[in-house]
């Protein structure tokens, strides 16, 4: 496993979580290395979406991973003289014991690291539904496909990401509470409620035992006002001596370092308590 804080020292100019062409990210990945090494970025990693066994347009094919695993190359040797590293990782998403990170293809292909994320969940017939993204998406398979029953997505969530945990195969776990967002839109309070509160501790509680490096996830920030996972759950990580990296889960070039140094601010603040 990697020590991603001794990767990156003192260094604050990181970010090992990004999307591109290659999925649902808006520029090319020379776009984001070159705004890398203009802001003077140490650690660059890229991140798309992975291949996935069912449709979906926010993954990568297949067809096109050894595309993305020689751009990687290109880039390298073409800012050789820079002081960024470039890194190949990709967000695995976790479908189930057949589809997550431990699939001994995602250990095959090369990656420096990978993020594991849960962003699908079964619906109680069994499709895979993407729960992900807007709200509006959201609230409407909440009716088409959940029952509108937000106890069973919620908790269908963290079971998701607690059996992912316990196969392995990640470096970092992505935005570990990412539910909550649109939970809490279809529901406001919700995270306040004792049974979500008690299922999003028992999954802090397996992340701090496993000794798994925790990404806080700044996408959000701007637009929802919210940190993944939740600002308030920060200092039991910081109290247990958890490895936390700040990652921006960047889509745009100009948003590599978005709401990064608020939170990086804010974990200094914790940890001088």
């Amino acid at each position: 496993m990697i020590d991603f804080l001794k990767l990156i020292g003192d260094s604050q100019l990181y970010n090992f979580h990004s999307h591109t062409q290659f999925c649902d990210g808006r520029a090319p990945m020379a776009d984001f290395a070159r705004q890398a090494v203009e802001m003077g970025f140490t650690h660059y990693g890229f991140s798309p979406h992975s291949p996935i066994p069912i449709p979906s347009p926010c993954n990568m094919t297949t067809d096109d991973v050894a595309l993305y695993l020689a751009e990687v190359e290109r880039l390298r040797k073409a800012y050789a003289d820079a002081p960024t590293q470039f890194l190949a990782s990709m967000e695995v998403d976790y479908l189930g014991p057949q589809w997550g990170p431990s699939n001994p293809y995602f250990s095959s292909i090369g990656l420096d690291y990978i993020i594991g994320s849960v962003h699908f969940i079964p619906s109680q017939s069994g499709e895979l539904i993407d729960i992900d993204g807007r709200f509006e998406s959201f609230q409407r398979k909440m009716a088409e496909h959940f029952r509108n029953d937000i106890h069973y997505v919620v908790n269908t969530f963290f079971d998701q990401s607690l059996e992912m945990l316990s196969r392995g195969g990640l470096d970092i776990i992505g935005h570990y509470d990412k539910v909550a967002q649109n939970a809490s839109m279809y529901r406001p309070g919700i995270e306040e409620e004792g049974w979500f509160a008690r299922r999003a501790d028992e999954l802090t509680d397996e992340i701090i035992q496993s000794g798994i490096t925790v990404e806080i996830n700044t996408k959000a920030r701007e637009q929802h006002g919210r940190f993944f996972p939740a600002e308030f759950r920060w200092q039991r990580l910081v109290e247990a001596g958890a490895p936390l990296i700040v990652n921006s889960d960047a889509h745009q070039p100009p948003l590599i370092n978005a709401s990064r140094p608020e939170a990086l601010s804010l974990l200094s603040h914790l940890r001088s308590k």
